[in-house]
């Protein structure tokens, strides 16, 4: 099969889907592979690196999808992505499509088959495309939110550790899963009093576990509201698979909150578990509403993407192969679940509702 990986292009986006090693093996299996000049740059790949391996470089986008079959990429497409989308293709990438109707009604007018790493779910209900960039997301959201708590970038000028003396920073994080247990982790490991919130017992447990400085509650309405208003920092990593995240906090919520905290919404990929998330971009990341500053950008791991970059290929490099293989890919459990779109129909349950 000719696999071809295109440059991407979100703002400040630097990830590269498939590294050169990961390349190098579906070439070994026989397939053609073919990257977008310039592709792997910011991840720290050169074209030679792709070269090496027995990669064809495509002198641009349009060289790219006209040879390209299967379309792996990260990020959804969007603009001049769409306009090179052929029915013919197979889309592999993030696609988020619950809080973008405008992008579905693209894809099935293009009626191509549309599988997202979101949706790609094991026979244990794990979603492995998903959970190595909500590692990485968590774990930013903290260094982000720590970051814009000092005062010259508007925060209320509170170190999250505390120190003797001191007062310890509060954070709150909003579901316990890849993304925000994580998140809990590192500001647990810094020093901040942690509470976090989750309906599974398990993972609870799990936050409990992280030390003496963390509370893990169950989500009732009552309790989020009383913890949010007196948090640092509010981290909101919610999940519903493929579909569109609940408004966990309200505007109510936000406006209880001191001036100069910080929120900060990796849900907002799916819509945002904030009532006041909007998405924003690496290039204007941040806006402020009733004094409390939102960092809501929809690509975050992306500005890490020599980290990103190779997490990603790893998860994903089985999936190609057994997509790469022929039509057989559709009988595999794991990746059915994954089509979003297909011929121009919604196949997937969570985007029918």
């Amino acid at each position: 099969m000719r696999i071809g990986i295109p440059s991407e292009t979100k703002t400040l986006e630097g990830r590269v889907a498939l590294v050169p090693a990961a390349c190098a093996d579906l070439v070994k299996r026989g397939h053609e592979v073919y990257v977008q000049s310039g592709a792997g740059t910011k991840s720290g790949f050169s074209d030679a690196d792709f070269t090496r391996v027995g990669v064809k470089i495509a002198a641009d986008a349009d060289a790219l999808y006209e040879a390209g079959e299967l379309i792996v990429k990260v990020k959804e497409p969007i603009k001049g992505d769409l306009e090179r989308l052929r029915k013919h293709h197979q889309l592999f990438c993030y696609l988020h499509l619950a809080p973008e109707p405008e992008l579905t009604k693209r894809l099935l007018d293009i009626g191509l088959t549309g599988v997202a790493f979101e949706s790609v779910e094991e026979a244990d209900g794990s979603l492995p495309l998903l959970a190595p960039m909500s590692i990485i997301a968590g774990r930013i959201a903290v260094q982000v939110g720590t970051h814009l708590l000092h005062q010259p970038m508007g925060g209320k000028g509170k170190l999250l550790g505390g120190l003797p003396a001191t007062e310890r920073g509060k954070v709150v994080v909003l579901g316990a899963g890849a993304a925000g247990g994580n998140s809990a982790a590192l500001a647990a490991a810094g020093g901040a009093n942690v509470v976090v919130f989750d309906k599974r017992p398990d993972r609870l447990a799990q936050m409990m576990a992280l030390g003496t400085n963390v509370t893990a509650l169950y989500p009732y309405e009552e309790y989020v509201a009383r913890e949010v208003a007196t948090a640092d920092l509010v981290v909101g990593a919610v999940l519903i698979p493929s579909a569109k995240a609940p408004h966990v906090v309200t505007r109510d919520m936000v406006k209880s909150m001191e001036a100069g905290s910080v929120l900060v919404d990796i849900s907002i990929d799916q819509g945002g578990c904030f009532e006041t998330a909007r998405p924003t971009t690496w290039a204007e990341p941040t806006y402020v509403v009733d004094g409390v500053t939102h960092f809501a950008v929809t690509n975050m791991p992306g500005a890490v993407p020599q980290t990103s970059s190779q997490a990603i290929s790893a998860a994903i490099l089985p999936y190609v192969q057994r997509m790469a293989a022929g039509p057989q890919w559709r009988e595999y459990a794991s990746l059915k679940k994954g089509i979003n779109v297909d011929n121009g129909e919604i196949v997937h349950p969570a985007l029918k509702a």
